[in-house]
């Protein structure tokens, strides 16, 4: 991980986290993500960004692409780090601070 993920969670995070899942190269990454794809995507998110991701089935829903999966993983991580504390309840998003 680099400097920069730490900092931002963006498309070139989210193929390279995708990319592990069926040892690939980030540009072979599909843009639709199957449920296993995004289960995979959202466990490195957490595992990376020392957070816990809980969506509700709405948001998950929502999310059929990398671009869908970038928006809504980017935003709850922003908010974490942007509010130390803020819970899943608090922000609304799905995401608590360990």
């Amino acid at each position: 991980m680099s400097t920069d993920a730490r900092t931002r969670f963006d498309r070139a995070e989210a193929l390279a986290m995708l990319a592990r899942y069926g040892d690939r190269a980030p540009e072979q990454v599909d843009e639709h993500l199957g449920s296993l794809e995004l289960t995979w995507l959202i466990a490195e998110a957490e595992q990376t960004y020392g957070v816990q991701v809980d969506l509700d089935d709405e948001h998950l829903d929502a999310i059929r692409t990398v671009d869908d999966a970038v928006a809504a993983l980017g935003a709850q991580l922003a908010a974490v780090r942007g509010g130390a504390g803020v819970t899943a309840a608090q922000d609304g998003a799905g995401v608590a601070a360990p």
